[in-house]
């Protein structure tokens, strides 16, 4: 019985990896060294789990003109773009950032912002992406 159960939760997972999909991301001339992915599956729900990691991705405040951090956005095909949180670098240049989204095709986009807080995008875009999944 041990057996079964395991075995239906290794077919549940490998199920999940093989439904996910991998979109490289876009950057700007204004951080002409970030590189990153986006990978997007399905969950249990029927929602799209959204995860972004960039590497080599310039502080915002180096950027011109300088912006105070950066912000994660999603926008659906005909919809405005949704504020999804903030962006935060490390000191390695380095930055993860995980959301969730009922979304199946839509843009993501990250901006330099004066404030995480912000309802419409007013900054420089540095990353985007298309995601169909």
């Amino acid at each position: 019985m041990k057996k079964q159960i395991l075995a239906l939760v290794a077919a549940v997972c490998l199920c999940g990896a093989l439904f996910a999909k991998k979109f490289p991301v876009t950057a700007s001339a204004s951080v002409p060294a970030a590189r990153g992915d986006v990978d997007v599956s399905s969950d249990s729900n029927g929602n799209e789990k959204v995860k972004l990691k960039v590497e080599h991705l310039a502080d915002p405040s180096s950027l011109t003109p300088p912006g105070g951090t950066y912000v994660v956005w999603i926008q659906s095909r005909g919809g405005s773009p949704e504020n999804q949180g903030r962006l935060k670098i490390d000191k390695n240049l380095k930055a993860e950032f995980e959301t969730v989204t009922p979304y199946k095709t839509f843009q993501l986009m990250v901006t330099a912002e004066p404030d995480p807080t912000v309802k419409m995008p007013t900054g420089m875009g540095v990353l985007s992406v298309s995601v169909q999944h």
